[in-house]
């Protein structure tokens, strides 16, 4: 996916809200034997705008569009904060009752004042269709999917865009136009990996290598999404995101020939031929061979212990690049209620069961981790669809310039309180500071 600034985002709405702050070291070292003046050191700070999309609800679950700045309470990491924007959304509808003060200027440099940008768009969705892990006989179900999206959630006055990981190579800029949705949707056609193309396919020291490669692929394109969501502010940014989920380990026994070789589910032939050559050699030299015994074969299941965790640790990156953007993240895996695999692919039922859980774990820690909610193993769509429909036209958004200035303190715990008696509140947790870019030791 290639997606450009000034393509995709050039929109009115835009509001960037960041600057440089530059400072000089309070002392500077004493000037060396040959008289030649010392360098002072220059530190940049950059200082953001933070902003929380905020749900309050009554004890009957109905929202409160009534609440006044003096009625929250915004805590980071326990210390009070000033809230500095204000933004209610009721049905869709915007209004901003307190606009953001630009953030303080560079030491010594007068700023000309903001050109003031026209905010008239309304909720915020990119649509994202991981057709790399979208099964091909599914893409009737899935293009169902997004009509129902396009008829039951965008409304007129939605902005939306739309992307893809895979070959349907759809990339629809930032618009209003509903058309250009069902224009895509006739494009979408599921592309992922059968039980038999993983179990058979090459693997590298970490696994599967193509498995790895598409999930790097899935994952790169939503952090270039949420690198471009990053700079709207004071509107709730709502990443649907469609697909099958996850798995850096899929079918372990069956790959490396690991099954019980009279089994219907030993597919991997190479694998199997080559665990029955070590059992028979150990048994002709007076061991105790069998199946998977060889060295190669314990080593490479050794390598993939740790798959596991590599995909929680990717996953992370992505649930705090989301939360660092302020968007929420819902998740639809397509499959609905996932029953027995294929019966063409002849998969053992409890790797396969194995497999489908870990795929849809990875959509619900997506989905939780940023807010958001996981719609997995479940085939009322539309009842899904209407609860992300109201969570998106009904809420708050507060901003504030956090009072810690420690750069090197990167996770920043958030808590949100309502001063209102019985106001239930549901808001982002935390957010993660950007990492300081790469400084060159190559002196000028």
């Amino acid at each position: 996916m290639n997606l450009k600034a000034n393509g995709f985002w050039s929109t009115a709405f835009l509001v960037v809200l960041a600057a440089g702050l530059s400072a000089q070291a309070p002392a500077s070292a004493p000037p060396a034997a040959s008289g030649a003046a010392q360098e002072k050191p220059t530190f940049k700070v950059t200082v953001d705008l933070v902003t929380n999309d905020i749900i309050v609800r009554d004890e009957r679950g109905n929202f409160i569009p009534d609440l006044k700045k003096d009625e929250f309470e915004i805590f980071e990491d326990g210390v009070k904060q000033d809230i500095s924007s204000m933004t209610v959304v009721t049905g869709g509808r915007v209004t901003n009752v307190l606009a953001p003060p630009p953030p303080p200027p560079p030491e010594g440099i007068i700023l000309p004042p903001a050109r003031p940008k026209n905010d008239v768009s309304g909720r915020i969705f990119v649509f994202f269709v991981d057709d790399l892990h979208l099964q091909f006989h599914n893409t009737g179900r899935v293009r169902d999917l997004f009509k129902r999206i396009s008829k039951e959630l965008v409304h007129d006055g939605d902005m939306f865009g739309i992307v893809s990981s895979g070959p349907s190579s759809i990339a629809v800029d930032m618009t209003y136009d509903k058309s250009r949705l069902d224009e895509a949707i006739k494009k979408i056609a599921g592309n992922e990996l059968k039980p038999t193309d993983i179990i058979n396919g090459p693997s590298g020291a970490e696994g599967p290598s193509e498995v790895r490669y598409r999930a790097h692929v899935a994952f790169s394109t939503i952090n270039d999404l949420l690198t471009n969501l990053e700079q709207v502010h004071n509107r709730r940014k709502a990443l649907v995101y469609v697909s099958d989920g996850y798995d850096f380990n899929p079918f372990q026994d069956a790959r490396l020939g690991l099954m019980d070789p009279n089994s219907p589910f030993a597919q991997n032939e190479f694998a199997r031929s080559q665990n029955q050559i070590q059992a028979q050699a150990n048994q002709d030299s007076g061991g105790t061979g069998g199946a998977g015994t060889d060295p190669f074969t314990q080593q490479q299941k050794q390598s993939e212990t740790f798959a596991d965790a590599d995909l929680a640790r990717e996953l992370g990156e992505v649930t705090r690049q989301a939360n660092r953007a302020n968007v929420t993240m819902y998740t639809i895996d397509p499959r609905g209620l996932v029953g027995m695999g294929d019966i063409d692919e002849q998969v053992d039922p409890q790797q396969w069961n194995e497999y489908v859980r870990k795929s849809q774990d990875s959509l619900r820690v997506i989905a939780e981790e940023t807010g958001g909610i996981a719609v997995v193993n479940q085939n009322d769509f539309s009842k899904a669809l209407k609860r992300i429909d109201a969570e998106t036209s009904d809420y708050y958004v507060l901003g504030y310039y956090s009072k810690n200035p420690d750069a090197t303190k990167r996770r920043r715990q958030i808590d949100v309180k309502v001063v209102r008696k019985g106001a239930q509140v549901w808001s982002r947790k935390e957010y993660v500071l950007k990492p300081p870019p790469a400084v060159s030791s190559q002196r000028k």
